[in-house]
């Protein structure tokens, strides 16, 4: 029963496990201390809630959340309180008191000021809230004023409801004996600190406080699409913890020369996950305002995910459309029959072009472009050394899905006895084991085994740490160790001061939007110091140890260049793995058997194929340990291949090529469309006759005059 409260609480450490037990704790307490009656007994109990209340708050811990849904909100915590309070006073028969009736009138009136106060507070945030937030868009033209000091808007209801402490206070001390002075200056000084905070909200209704209305930021960000001019437009729509699939294509979007990216994001909470970038970001969270803006520009749009959202720019004829995509394996979702709502599907190579076909949704062949995959430029190939040292073996399996099908994760079945194995084999290997971000959000299971996992991997360092077999290899290196935890320590503290204003959940979106301007400056000091982080981190841990990897630090491709073999599932994992050329496994969890789970899935071809026992584990360690004997080195080079394209042109130029070629289709349609309704005419031939022929190609100059300037002021803002 402790353990289902605790996971049900989410409380994160042990403070906050502390702090509430302890306010839950203090309630009966003022209870049984009020009716008793028993003033110190009140006094420390009331002191606990508050200072427990406060703390948990603090630390937005999620428990303040969840009783809030239970109806012990934090309005019905302070009026709890303040009743023990009354009831204090009457059991110490002091009923008949005025100091009585004045606690009883004072709680009344500082309750019936809480209407007034959330409602400036509400009133203030709707009125700021422009139909978009922006990045790296300069909104100088649009009037967006100051929003008021956090110190009155951040946590606004916790703030005032706190003032009746002072009331407290006077009321307690006044109970013990005190001058009734201090009854009467308490509730003085909790109503007129209330009235003060509620006066000090009003100013901020005023028009000259207020940022543009809707119609006037909507009609400037017409006009700032006008003079940009997008050109290819990076679309996407999901839930916060999904923003990784938007991330991975930034950097791409942003390495293209001559084009003018822009960014279209639909929920807030995305647009505060958005990685750090220097590409124009807009925000619209509306469907009738996305559908009225004027991208007449732009003629090709990529979208990561299919999300039911992605009808709202898909039904903009003017551009082309294209699934992209957040990764490439042998799932299900690589072949989602929505897919043929697009124009063109990009795939990483044949192997994309061929589950289609097999998959047979309704994706043409002649609609599918293979780009490869721009995101695996900085993962360093395999050498086709052996592994030096203790061999580095990578378990990244993925989550549990949608559904209920065993071969989506091996982590269910196969988890524990794969790093079991591991941490067992004969020739000493170190586990890194990297889990999903989205692993137990729908099966429980999978959390359960995922903690299991993390289980087995501590027992097994501490059996190293006391080994005196390993001595030696535990006390190596001991102080470069030392340093390098002291360099992350450091290099995170600076990053966490430099982090980016815009993904402050506490600030005001008005603001953030406009003070979002991406400073070249500031853009590279990140970058350097994510870097130093990264190398800062791999030298911070042993060689010996193993180690579980979480968050977005360090990167899924940071783990491949660390390791010298992968343990996964059929996901994008595999796929991205492939690049490195270096051995891998992968689960047939679903126990498939190894042949048909071969036919069944690309990426398995060139892989060792594991059951739910791992019993074949020790021929990948062996893979690592003796390259020359592992018969798979061929089957990798042939499966990277298909599965990604040729090394040569890269991806990033493929990728550009793609999108360019696309646009011109693009272009081209809208000079047939013009055409056809200038002649009237409907014939193949007559389409590109004479003047539409002729603006067709002044167009197109156009359009590289347009490429050549932009690609001229990148270079000039690189320099």
């Amino acid at each position: 029963m402790i353990s289902t409260a605790v996971r049900l609480a989410r409380v994160e450490t042990a403070g906050e496990l502390a702090a509430a037990l302890l306010m839950l704790l203090s309630y009966p307490c003022l209870v049984v201390a009020a009716a008793l009656p028993n003033l110190w007994f009140f006094a420390v109990a009331g002191a606990v809630s508050y200072v427990t209340d406060w703390f948990l708050h603090q630390r937005r811990a999620y428990l303040i959340n969840r009783l809030g849904k239970a109806r012990a909100g934090v309005s019905v915590r302070f009026l709890l309180r303040e009743l023990t309070l009354v009831l204090l006073l009457a059991q110490m028969n002091l009923a008949n008191d005025r100091v009585f009736s004045a606690a009883i009138v004072c709680f009344l009136a500082f309750y019936g000021m809480q209407a007034p106060h959330a409602a400036l507070v509400t009133l203030i945030r709707n009125r700021r809230k422009l139909p978009f937030n922006t990045r790296n868009i300069d909104l100088t033209g649009l009037k967006v004023t100051d929003a008021p000091p956090s110190l009155l808007m951040s946590r606004a209801a916790e703030k005032i409801l706190h003032l009746d402490v002072f009331a407290v206070i006077g009321f307690l001390v006044y109970a013990h004996g005190g001058p009734v002075a201090f009854a009467y200056t308490g509730t003085v000084l909790t109503l007129g600190l209330g009235v003060l905070y509620t006066l000090a909200l009003a100013p901020y209704l005023m028009r000259r406080r207020r940022p543009a209305n809707a119609a006037k930021a909507l009609e400037f960000m017409d006009g700032w699409l006008r003079a940009y001019k997008p050109t290819t437009v990076l679309y996407f729509s999901g839930s916060a913890d999904s923003a990784y699939q938007v991330n991975m294509w930034l950097e791409p979007l942003a390495e293209m020369k001559g084009e003018r990216p822009l960014v279209i994001l639909r929920e807030r909470a995305i647009h505060l996950q958005l990685a750090d970038t220097a590409l124009p970001v807009l925000c619209v969270p509306g469907a009738v305002h996305l559908m009225n803006m004027d991208l007449s520009t732009v003629r090709v749009a990529l979208y990561p995910a299919n999300v039911g959202k992605n009808i709202h720019l898909l039904r903009v004829p003017t551009m082309k459309h294209v699934f992209v995509g957040h990764g490439d394996s042998d799932k299900l979702a690589s072949v989602n029959p929505f897919s043929k709502a697009y124009d063109e599907v990009w795939t990483a190579g044949k192997a994309g072009r061929d589950r289609y076909a097999l998959a047979d949704v309704g994706v043409r062949d002649e609609d599918i472009v293979e780009v490869g995959r721009p995101q695996l430029a900085g993962i360093e190939p395999w050498d086709g050394t052996a592994a030096t040292g203790i061999p580095t073996i990578l378990y990244a399996p993925t989550w549990e899905g949608w559904t209920d099908d065993p071969g989506n994760t091996s982590l269910l079945l196969a988890g524990v006895n794969i790093v079991r194995n591991l941490v067992e084999s004969p020739t000493p290997v170190r586990v890194l084991y990297k889990p999903h971000p989205f692993t137990g959000t729908v099966d429980r299971r999978a959390k359960q085994a995922h903690d299991r996992v993390v289980a087995v991997l501590a027992e097994a360092n501490a059996k190293r740490a006391a080994d005196p077999a390993w001595a030696a290899r535990v006390a190596e290196g001991t102080a470069e160790r030392a340093a390098a935890r002291a360099q992350l320590t450091a290099v995170q503290a600076e990053l966490d001061s430099l982090a980016v204003q815009g993904t402050s959940s506490e600030g005001d979106p008005a603001v953030m939007s406009r003070d979002s301007m991406a400073d070249p400056a500031l853009t590279a000091r990140l970058a350097d110091l994510r870097r130093r982080w990264n190398e800062a981190y791999w030298r911070s841990l042993s060689s010996w140890e193993h180690k579980v990897v979480t968050g977005p630090m360090p990167h899924l491709y940071d783990c491949f260049n660390e390791s010298d073999a992968l343990v996964s599932d059929i996901s994008s994992v595999v796929s991205d793995f492939v690049a490195t050329g270096k051995p891998y496994a992968i689960t047939d969890s679903a126990e498939l058997g190894e042949e048909e789970f071969k036919r069944q899935n690309t990426a398995a071809r060139a892989a060792l194929v594991l059951d739910n026992k791992a019993s074949r584990i020790g021929e990948l360690v062996r893979a690592v340990v003796d390259p020359a004997g592992d018969v798979l080195t061929g089957a990798r080079a042939d499966i990277k291949q298909y599965l990604l394209g040729p090394d040569e042109p890269t991806s990033l130029e493929r990728f550009t090529e793609a999108v360019r070629e696309l646009a011109r289709k693009a272009d081209v349609r809208l000079l047939q469309q013009a055409a056809m309704g200038q002649t009237g005419e409907t014939g193949p031939g007559s389409l590109l006759e004479g003047e539409a022929r002729a603006e067709m190609e002044q167009h197109a100059a156009e359009r590289r005059a347009d490429e050549e300037l932009a690609a001229d002021v990148q270079e000039g803002n690189t320099r």
